[in-house]
C-alpha cells in the first residue's frame, strides 16, 4: 500500500492557493472575492499541516492552522457586514460599483 507523501498534500494546497488567486482576480461579486480568500487560507492550511506532519521538528502546524481557521471566521464575518452594508446602500454586490468611498 502506498501511503501519500509530502509532495501530495504540497500540490493539492498549492492547487487550492492558485485556484483561489484566481477566484478573486476574475469573480465581479463580493461573495466570490471572499470564497477565493476562503480558498487561499485553506490551501495554506493543508501545507502548514503537511509540514507539521512529515518534518523531524514536528513545528505545530496543527496550532498555526487553527489560528488561519479563527482568522478566517473572522474575515468573514467582517466582510459578509461589510458586504451587507455595500448591497444597502448601493443595491448590487458588484465590487466595480463601489468606486468611491465614503461615510
Amino acid at each position: 500500500m502506498d501511503a501519500i507523501g509530502l509532495n501530495s498534500y504540497l500540490t493539492v494546497g498549492a492547487i487550492l492557493f492558485v485556484s483561489g488567486v484566481v477566484c478573486m482576480a476574475t469573480k465581479r461579486n463580493g461573495i466570490g472575492v471572499l470564497m477565493g480568500v476562503e480558498l487561499v487560507l485553506n490551501g495554506a492550511n493543508i501545507n502548514f499541516v503537511a509540514f507539521s506532519h512529515f518534518t523531524p521538528l514536528r513545528l505545530d502546524g496543527q496550532v498555526m492552522a487553527l489560528f488561519v481557521i479563527v482568522l478566517a471566521a473572522a474575515e468573514a464575518a467582517v466582510a459578509l457586514a461589510i458586504a451587507l452594508s455595500f448591497y444597502n446602500s448601493h443595491l448590487t454586490i458588484d465590487v466595480d460599483q463601489g468606486d468611491e468611498l465614503h461615510g
